[in-house]
């Protein structure tokens, strides 16, 4: 995939609570395709939280890549600093992350010594709604919060949508959860009558 435009809310920082030039900084590349705020959310906040309690460091900001249309989001980034990064510590940080739902295809980078390791549980899947050729009458009295609160409601228990994207041609909506097969079962029947979803496309992204 193609990046383009660079980070978007590149850093959102912290108050640094670790001594001024301890720890290491790390960063996850998480391969899940959300808003800044969104990531805040789902990620740092509850990251920084488990960190702080657990006496390993704290949440030092954020980012999320941007990509051409019709994904808009290739990934985003959490970085923090780790006060001493034994592989004892980056297993507990890395278990933080997936519980709070990293996607398969994540990486923690900046591990000193060490290649970028590798991690991540959930799975992707984007549902890509057409904006353009459909009958004027279905964008006129069509609500994509509705398809998104049907879709939410199919997938309970295995996934939630946590991410979007609008653009020129397409609007992404981006779902998260323990498989993309049982996703995507569960929401079939669904995109068969929802007039929104005419000439939708679905691709697995993690």
């Amino acid at each position: 995939m193609k990046e383009i435009m660079g980070l978007l809310n590149i850093f959102r920082k912290k108050e640094n609570n670790v001594q001024n030039g301890a720890g290491v900084y790390l960063t996850a590349q998480l391969n899940a395709r959300i808003q800044p705020v969104d990531r805040g959310d789902q990620f740092e906040d509850p990251l920084h939280d488990k960190l702080q309690t657990a006496g390993l460091g704290e949440v030092t900001g954020g980012g999320t890549q941007l990509a051409e249309d019709p994904d808009g989001i290739a990934y985003c980034d959490v970085e923090f600093l780790i006060n001493d990064p034994t592989e004892e510590n980056l297993a507990q940080i890395v278990a933080f992350l997936e519980e709070l739902g990293a996607p398969r295809g994540s990486i923690l980078k900046g591990v000193p010594g060490k290649a970028d390791i590798e991690f991540g549980t959930s799975e992707g899947l984007a549902l890509f709604l057409n904006g353009t050729d459909l009958p004027s009458e279905v964008y006129q009295n069509a609500d994509v919060n509705e398809t998104i609160s049907n879709c939410n409601a199919l997938m309970e228990g295995i996934g939630m949508m946590l991410g979007h994207w609008q653009g020129n041609k397409e609007t992404a909506l981006y779902f998260y959860g323990s498989s993309f097969q049982k996703m995507e079962i569960a929401i079939a029947e669904h995109i068969l009558k929802d007039p929104l979803c005419e000439k939708s496309r679905i691709v697995q992204i993690a």
